[in-house]
Protein backbone atom coordinates (compact mmCIF):
# COMPACT_ATOMS: atom_id res chain seq x y z
CA UNK A 1 0.00 0.00 0.00
CA UNK A 2 1.38 3.40 -0.97
CA UNK A 3 1.58 6.15 1.57
CA UNK A 4 -1.12 8.85 1.30
CA UNK A 5 -0.11 12.32 0.12
CA UNK A 6 1.34 14.43 2.91
CA UNK A 7 -0.62 17.26 4.49
CA UNK A 8 1.48 19.34 6.88
CA UNK A 9 0.05 22.31 8.77
CA UNK A 10 1.83 25.26 10.35
CA UNK A 11 -0.20 26.92 13.10
CA UNK A 12 0.77 30.38 14.29
CA UNK A 13 -1.11 32.14 17.08
CA UNK A 14 -2.18 35.66 16.10
CA UNK A 15 -0.24 38.40 17.94
CA UNK A 16 -0.02 35.86 20.75
CA UNK A 17 1.22 37.86 23.75
CA UNK A 18 -0.93 40.85 22.87
CA UNK A 19 -3.98 38.64 22.36
CA UNK A 20 -3.51 37.05 25.79
CA UNK A 21 -3.38 40.53 27.31
CA UNK A 22 -6.59 41.54 25.51
CA UNK A 23 -8.37 38.65 27.21
CA UNK A 24 -7.34 40.25 30.51
CA UNK A 25 -8.13 43.79 29.38
CA UNK A 26 -11.02 43.51 26.91
CA UNK A 27 -11.54 47.28 26.95
CA UNK A 28 -8.38 47.54 24.81
CA UNK A 29 -9.89 45.60 21.90
CA UNK A 30 -9.11 47.20 18.51
CA UNK A 31 -6.68 49.65 20.13
CA UNK A 32 -2.96 50.01 19.46
CA UNK A 33 -1.30 48.02 22.25
CA UNK A 34 2.41 47.29 22.66
CA UNK A 35 3.78 44.56 24.93
CA UNK A 36 7.29 45.02 26.30
CA UNK A 37 7.09 47.21 29.35
CA UNK A 38 8.32 46.44 32.86
CA UNK A 39 6.57 46.15 36.21
CA UNK A 40 6.13 49.88 36.50
CA UNK A 41 3.83 49.79 33.47
CA UNK A 42 1.26 47.59 35.21
CA UNK A 43 -2.24 49.09 34.72
CA UNK A 44 -3.58 50.95 37.77
CA UNK A 45 -7.11 50.30 39.00
CA UNK A 46 -8.96 53.59 39.53
CA UNK A 47 -11.59 54.31 42.26
CA UNK A 48 -14.37 54.17 39.64
CA UNK A 49 -13.35 50.65 38.62
CA UNK A 50 -11.66 51.64 35.35
CA UNK A 51 -7.98 51.08 34.66
CA UNK A 52 -5.32 53.65 33.92
CA UNK A 53 -2.89 52.35 31.28
CA UNK A 54 0.63 53.54 30.57
CA UNK A 55 1.13 55.27 27.23
CA UNK A 56 4.04 54.56 24.95
CA UNK A 57 4.79 58.29 24.66
CA UNK A 58 5.86 58.34 28.32
CA UNK A 59 8.33 55.47 28.02
CA UNK A 60 12.00 56.14 28.73
CA UNK A 61 14.58 53.37 28.50
CA UNK A 62 16.09 50.82 26.15
CA UNK A 63 13.45 48.10 26.16
CA UNK A 64 12.21 46.50 22.98
CA UNK A 65 8.78 45.59 21.66
CA UNK A 66 7.94 41.97 22.45
CA UNK A 67 4.83 42.08 20.27
CA UNK A 68 2.05 44.44 19.32
CA UNK A 69 -1.59 44.28 18.31
CA UNK A 70 -2.40 44.57 14.62
CA UNK A 71 -3.71 48.09 15.26
CA UNK A 72 -0.24 49.06 16.53
CA UNK A 73 1.43 47.30 13.62
CA UNK A 74 -0.51 49.56 11.28
CA UNK A 75 1.68 52.39 12.63
CA UNK A 76 4.84 50.47 11.73
CA UNK A 77 5.48 49.05 15.19
CA UNK A 78 6.91 45.52 15.15
CA UNK A 79 8.59 42.95 17.38
CA UNK A 80 12.20 43.71 18.21
CA UNK A 81 11.84 47.45 17.65
CA UNK A 82 13.13 49.69 20.41
CA UNK A 83 10.28 51.06 22.53
CA UNK A 84 11.60 54.61 22.17
CA UNK A 85 11.47 54.28 18.39
CA UNK A 86 8.02 52.73 18.61
CA UNK A 87 6.88 55.71 20.70
CA UNK A 88 7.74 58.03 17.82
CA UNK A 89 5.47 56.03 15.52
CA UNK A 90 2.59 55.37 17.90
CA UNK A 91 2.86 57.70 20.92
CA UNK A 92 -0.74 57.08 22.02
CA UNK A 93 -0.37 53.30 22.00
CA UNK A 94 -1.00 51.51 25.29
CA UNK A 95 2.11 49.96 26.87
CA UNK A 96 1.73 46.76 28.91
CA UNK A 97 4.31 44.70 30.80
CA UNK A 98 5.17 41.19 29.66
CA UNK A 99 3.72 38.25 31.60
CA UNK A 100 5.51 35.13 30.40
CA UNK A 101 3.84 32.87 32.94
CA UNK A 102 0.46 33.68 31.41
CA UNK A 103 1.80 33.22 27.88
CA UNK A 104 3.24 29.81 28.74
CA UNK A 105 -0.08 28.76 30.29
CA UNK A 106 -2.01 29.68 27.15
CA UNK A 107 0.66 28.00 25.04
CA UNK A 108 0.03 24.72 26.82
CA UNK A 109 -3.71 25.15 26.39
CA UNK A 110 -3.64 25.72 22.64
CA UNK A 111 -1.21 22.86 22.01
CA UNK A 112 -3.40 20.45 23.96
CA UNK A 113 -6.42 21.64 21.97
CA UNK A 114 -4.58 20.78 18.76
CA UNK A 115 -3.38 17.43 20.09
CA UNK A 116 -6.98 16.44 20.84
CA UNK A 117 -7.57 16.37 17.07
CA UNK A 118 -4.13 15.83 15.52
CA UNK A 119 -1.53 14.44 17.94
CA UNK A 120 1.53 14.44 15.63
CA UNK A 121 2.94 17.85 16.58
CA UNK A 122 6.35 19.51 16.30
CA UNK A 123 6.75 22.23 18.92
CA UNK A 124 8.47 25.27 17.42
CA UNK A 125 8.10 27.69 20.30
CA UNK A 126 5.60 29.29 22.58
CA UNK A 127 3.20 30.36 19.80
CA UNK A 128 3.74 28.09 16.79
CA UNK A 129 3.72 24.40 15.88
CA UNK A 130 3.83 22.10 12.87
CA UNK A 131 1.15 19.41 12.64
CA UNK A 132 1.21 16.27 10.48
CA UNK A 133 -2.38 15.86 9.29
CA UNK A 134 -1.61 13.06 6.81
CA UNK A 135 -3.28 10.28 8.79
CA UNK A 136 -5.98 12.27 10.55
CA UNK A 137 -9.36 10.65 9.70
CA UNK A 138 -11.21 12.46 6.92
CA UNK A 139 -8.32 14.64 5.81
CA UNK A 140 -8.17 13.09 2.31
CA UNK A 141 -11.93 13.12 1.73
CA UNK A 142 -13.58 15.34 -0.82
CA UNK A 143 -16.51 17.47 0.32
CA UNK A 144 -18.96 17.94 -2.52
CA UNK A 145 -17.03 19.28 -5.48
CA UNK A 146 -14.13 20.43 -3.28
CA UNK A 147 -11.45 17.74 -3.42
CA UNK A 148 -9.62 19.57 -0.60
CA UNK A 149 -12.73 19.83 1.53
CA UNK A 150 -11.56 17.19 4.00
CA UNK A 151 -8.27 18.87 4.81
CA UNK A 152 -9.99 22.26 5.10
CA UNK A 153 -12.53 20.79 7.51
CA UNK A 154 -9.86 19.23 9.73
CA UNK A 155 -7.86 22.47 9.81
CA UNK A 156 -11.01 24.42 10.66
CA UNK A 157 -11.81 21.96 13.47
CA UNK A 158 -8.34 22.63 14.89
CA UNK A 159 -8.88 26.39 14.74
CA UNK A 160 -12.27 26.07 16.41
CA UNK A 161 -10.85 23.88 19.16
CA UNK A 162 -8.05 26.36 19.84
CA UNK A 163 -10.56 29.19 20.12
CA UNK A 164 -12.80 27.18 22.47
CA UNK A 165 -9.87 26.28 24.72
CA UNK A 166 -8.20 29.68 24.84
CA UNK A 167 -10.49 32.38 23.48
CA UNK A 168 -7.70 33.20 20.99
CA UNK A 169 -7.43 33.06 17.22
CA UNK A 170 -4.75 31.39 15.15
CA UNK A 171 -3.75 31.21 11.51
CA UNK A 172 -3.06 27.90 9.78
CA UNK A 173 -1.32 27.12 6.51
CA UNK A 174 -1.71 23.59 5.13
CA UNK A 175 0.45 22.33 2.28
CA UNK A 176 2.42 19.20 1.37
CA UNK A 177 5.45 20.26 3.44
CA UNK A 178 6.76 22.39 6.30
CA UNK A 179 8.50 25.02 4.19
CA UNK A 180 5.36 25.92 2.22
CA UNK A 181 3.10 25.68 5.27
CA UNK A 182 5.22 28.24 7.12
CA UNK A 183 4.73 30.63 4.20
CA UNK A 184 1.03 29.80 3.83
CA UNK A 185 0.22 30.53 7.48
CA UNK A 186 1.20 34.17 6.88
CA UNK A 187 -0.89 34.68 3.76
CA UNK A 188 -4.27 35.32 5.37
CA UNK A 189 -3.38 36.55 8.86
CA UNK A 190 -4.98 37.17 11.26
CA UNK A 191 -7.50 34.37 11.88
CA UNK A 192 -6.73 32.81 8.51
CA UNK A 193 -6.84 29.37 6.91
CA UNK A 194 -4.87 28.75 3.72
CA UNK A 195 -4.58 25.44 1.91
CA UNK A 196 -2.08 25.20 -0.97
CA UNK A 197 -1.06 22.41 -3.31
CA UNK A 198 2.12 22.31 -5.35
CA UNK A 199 0.09 23.58 -8.30
CA UNK A 200 -0.58 26.80 -6.34
CA UNK A 201 3.10 27.63 -5.86
CA UNK A 202 3.61 29.67 -9.07
CA UNK A 203 0.54 31.82 -8.43
CA UNK A 204 0.62 32.25 -4.63
CA UNK A 205 4.28 31.84 -3.64
CA UNK A 206 6.50 32.91 -6.52
CA UNK A 207 5.42 36.59 -6.49
CA UNK A 208 6.57 36.91 -2.86
CA UNK A 209 9.91 38.37 -1.75
CA UNK A 210 12.72 35.83 -1.28
CA UNK A 211 12.96 36.70 2.42
CA UNK A 212 9.53 35.08 2.91
CA UNK A 213 11.27 31.70 2.71
CA UNK A 214 12.20 30.63 6.23
CA UNK A 215 15.96 30.12 6.01
CA UNK A 216 16.82 33.11 3.82
CA UNK A 217 18.16 35.67 6.26
CA UNK A 218 19.26 39.29 5.85
CA UNK A 219 22.70 38.50 4.43
CA UNK A 220 21.49 35.95 1.87
CA UNK A 221 18.57 38.21 0.99
CA UNK A 222 20.90 41.16 0.39
CA UNK A 223 23.20 39.03 -1.74
CA UNK A 224 20.30 37.73 -3.82
CA UNK A 225 19.06 41.28 -4.32
CA UNK A 226 22.54 42.36 -5.42
CA UNK A 227 22.39 39.57 -7.98
CA UNK A 228 19.06 40.89 -9.25
CA UNK A 229 16.88 38.26 -7.54
CA UNK A 230 14.03 39.76 -5.53
CA UNK A 231 11.14 37.33 -5.75
CA UNK A 232 10.83 33.62 -5.05
CA UNK A 233 9.84 33.14 -8.69
CA UNK A 234 13.05 34.77 -9.87
CA UNK A 235 14.97 32.48 -7.53
CA UNK A 236 13.10 29.45 -8.88
CA UNK A 237 14.21 30.39 -12.40
CA UNK A 238 17.90 30.18 -11.44
CA UNK A 239 19.93 27.14 -12.40
CA UNK A 240 21.08 24.94 -9.54
CA UNK A 241 24.72 25.12 -10.71
CA UNK A 242 24.60 28.94 -10.74
CA UNK A 243 23.23 29.08 -7.20
CA UNK A 244 25.85 26.59 -6.00
CA UNK A 245 28.55 28.74 -7.60
CA UNK A 246 27.40 31.83 -5.71
CA UNK A 247 26.19 30.33 -2.42
CA UNK A 248 28.11 27.09 -1.96
CA UNK A 249 27.16 23.49 -2.61
CA UNK A 250 24.81 22.92 0.33
CA UNK A 251 23.06 26.28 0.64
CA UNK A 252 22.91 26.84 -3.10
CA UNK A 253 21.21 23.48 -3.63
CA UNK A 254 18.79 24.25 -0.81
CA UNK A 255 17.89 27.61 -2.35
CA UNK A 256 17.16 25.86 -5.65
CA UNK A 257 14.82 23.35 -3.99
CA UNK A 258 13.18 25.78 -1.58
CA UNK A 259 12.19 28.21 -4.33
CA UNK A 260 10.34 25.36 -6.03
CA UNK A 261 8.59 24.40 -2.81
CA UNK A 262 10.52 21.17 -2.30
CA UNK A 263 10.94 20.05 1.31
CA UNK A 264 10.86 16.50 2.66
CA UNK A 265 11.58 17.22 6.33
CA UNK A 266 9.40 15.19 8.69
CA UNK A 267 7.37 16.60 11.57
CA UNK A 268 9.62 15.89 14.55
CA UNK A 269 7.52 15.12 17.60
CA UNK A 270 10.30 15.22 20.18
CA UNK A 271 13.62 16.99 20.51
CA UNK A 272 16.08 17.43 23.32
CA UNK A 273 16.85 21.01 24.33
CA UNK A 274 20.51 21.97 24.32
CA UNK A 275 20.15 24.44 27.18
CA UNK A 276 17.67 26.55 29.11
CA UNK A 277 18.28 30.18 29.90
CA UNK A 278 16.70 33.37 31.16
CA UNK A 279 17.96 36.88 30.59
CA UNK A 280 16.80 40.45 30.97
CA UNK A 281 17.78 43.75 29.40
CA UNK A 282 17.58 46.66 31.84
CA UNK A 283 15.69 49.87 31.12
CA UNK A 284 18.85 51.73 32.11
CA UNK A 285 22.43 50.57 32.70
CA UNK A 286 23.07 49.29 36.22
CA UNK A 287 26.27 49.86 38.16
CA UNK A 288 27.87 46.87 39.90
CA UNK A 289 28.32 48.81 43.15
CA UNK A 290 25.62 51.45 43.29
CA UNK A 291 22.93 49.10 41.97
CA UNK A 292 24.18 46.04 43.79
CA UNK A 293 20.89 45.30 45.56
CA UNK A 294 18.83 45.50 42.36
CA UNK A 295 21.36 43.40 40.44
CA UNK A 296 21.46 40.78 43.16
CA UNK A 297 17.66 40.54 43.23
CA UNK A 298 17.45 40.18 39.45
CA UNK A 299 20.33 37.69 39.47
CA UNK A 300 18.54 35.53 42.04
CA UNK A 301 15.24 35.72 40.13
CA UNK A 302 16.94 34.59 36.91
CA UNK A 303 18.50 31.61 38.69
CA UNK A 304 15.14 30.69 40.21
CA UNK A 305 13.43 30.96 36.82
CA UNK A 306 16.01 28.69 35.17
CA UNK A 307 15.62 26.18 38.02
CA UNK A 308 11.82 26.27 37.65
CA UNK A 309 12.08 25.71 33.89
CA UNK A 310 14.38 22.73 34.43
CA UNK A 311 12.15 21.18 37.08
CA UNK A 312 8.96 21.70 35.10
CA UNK A 313 10.41 19.96 32.04
CA UNK A 314 12.23 17.22 33.95
CA UNK A 315 15.83 18.24 33.25
CA UNK A 316 18.95 19.09 35.21
CA UNK A 317 22.08 20.82 33.97
CA UNK A 318 25.76 20.24 34.65
CA UNK A 319 27.05 23.41 33.01
CA UNK A 320 25.89 26.71 34.53
CA UNK A 321 26.75 29.92 32.76
CA UNK A 322 26.16 33.65 32.77
CA UNK A 323 25.89 36.29 30.08
CA UNK A 324 26.52 40.00 30.51
CA UNK A 325 26.27 42.84 28.03
CA UNK A 326 27.87 46.12 29.03
CA UNK A 327 27.11 49.73 28.15
CA UNK A 328 29.62 49.55 25.27
CA UNK A 329 27.62 46.57 23.88
CA UNK A 330 30.46 44.15 24.58
CA UNK A 331 29.03 40.74 25.54
CA UNK A 332 30.82 38.39 27.92
CA UNK A 333 29.96 34.81 28.85
CA UNK A 334 31.41 32.51 31.51
CA UNK A 335 30.43 29.00 32.52
CA UNK A 336 31.23 26.35 35.11
CA UNK A 337 30.78 22.58 34.90
CA UNK A 338 29.51 20.98 38.11
CA UNK A 339 30.39 17.48 39.36
CA UNK A 340 26.67 16.59 39.24
CA UNK A 341 23.70 17.86 37.25
CA UNK A 342 21.30 20.04 39.20
CA UNK A 343 17.94 21.73 38.94
CA UNK A 344 18.26 23.38 42.34
CA UNK A 345 17.95 27.17 42.38
CA UNK A 346 20.49 27.65 45.19
CA UNK A 347 23.11 25.54 43.45
CA UNK A 348 22.51 27.31 40.14
CA UNK A 349 22.83 30.66 41.91
CA UNK A 350 26.06 29.57 43.58
CA UNK A 351 27.62 28.33 40.34
CA UNK A 352 26.49 31.38 38.38
CA UNK A 353 27.96 33.55 41.14
CA UNK A 354 31.31 31.84 40.78
CA UNK A 355 31.16 32.56 37.06
CA UNK A 356 30.35 36.18 37.83
CA UNK A 357 33.52 36.49 39.91
CA UNK A 358 35.55 35.87 36.76
CA UNK A 359 34.19 38.95 34.98
CA UNK A 360 35.56 42.48 35.17
CA UNK A 361 32.53 44.48 36.33
CA UNK A 362 34.05 47.92 35.86
CA UNK A 363 31.53 48.95 33.19
CA UNK A 364 27.83 49.46 33.66
CA UNK A 365 25.69 46.44 32.88
CA UNK A 366 23.03 46.48 30.17
CA UNK A 367 21.93 42.83 30.15
CA UNK A 368 22.23 39.91 32.57
CA UNK A 369 21.46 36.27 31.83
CA UNK A 370 21.78 32.83 33.44
CA UNK A 371 21.99 29.55 31.53
CA UNK A 372 21.96 25.81 32.29
CA UNK A 373 23.54 23.48 29.70
CA UNK A 374 24.73 19.86 29.39
CA UNK A 375 21.18 18.84 30.21
CA UNK A 376 20.10 15.45 31.52
CA UNK A 377 16.54 14.18 31.19
CA UNK A 378 14.63 12.46 33.99
CA UNK A 379 16.39 14.58 36.57
CA UNK A 380 13.47 15.62 38.78
CA UNK A 381 14.84 13.83 41.84
CA UNK A 382 18.51 14.71 41.56
CA UNK A 383 19.96 16.12 44.78
CA UNK A 384 21.77 19.46 44.80
CA UNK A 385 25.49 19.39 44.24
CA UNK A 386 26.18 19.36 47.97
CA UNK A 387 29.94 19.63 47.64
CA UNK A 388 29.63 22.90 45.78
CA UNK A 389 27.31 24.35 48.40
CA UNK A 390 29.35 23.06 51.33
CA UNK A 391 32.64 24.59 50.31
CA UNK A 392 31.22 28.07 49.66
CA UNK A 393 29.90 30.61 52.19
CA UNK A 394 26.23 31.43 52.51
CA UNK A 395 24.72 33.30 49.53
CA UNK A 396 24.23 36.61 51.31
CA UNK A 397 27.86 36.59 52.40
CA UNK A 398 29.21 35.89 48.95
CA UNK A 399 26.90 36.48 46.02
CA UNK A 400 25.77 39.97 46.98
CA UNK A 401 29.31 41.40 47.10
CA UNK A 402 29.92 39.99 43.62
CA UNK A 403 28.44 43.25 42.38
CA UNK A 404 30.70 45.27 44.69
CA UNK A 405 34.17 44.21 43.59
CA UNK A 406 34.62 47.08 41.17
CA UNK A 407 35.82 50.65 41.25
CA UNK A 408 33.08 53.09 42.27
CA UNK A 409 34.40 55.63 39.78
CA UNK A 410 33.45 53.52 36.77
Amino acid sequence: MTDPPRWIAHLDMDAFYASVELLRYPELKNQAVVIGGGRRHQPELQPDGTRRFAKLRDYAGRGVVTTATYAARDYGVHSGMGLMKAALRAPEAILLPTDFEAYRRYSRLFKQAVADIAPVIEDRGIDEIYIDLTRVPGVHDAVGHDRLGGVRAVAQDIRNNVRRATGLTCSIGVTPNKLLSKIASELDKPDGLTVLTMADVPLRVWPMAVRKINGIGPKAGAKLQALGIRTIGELAACERAWLVEHFGRSYGAWLHDAARGADDRPVVTSSEPVSMSRETTFDHDLHAVRDRAALSRIFTELCEQVAADLQRKGYAGRTIGIKLRFDDFKTVTRDLTLPDATADAAVIRRAAGLCLKRVDLARRIRLLGVRAGSLMRGARNLQPAAALVAREPEPDADILPLFGDTDDSA
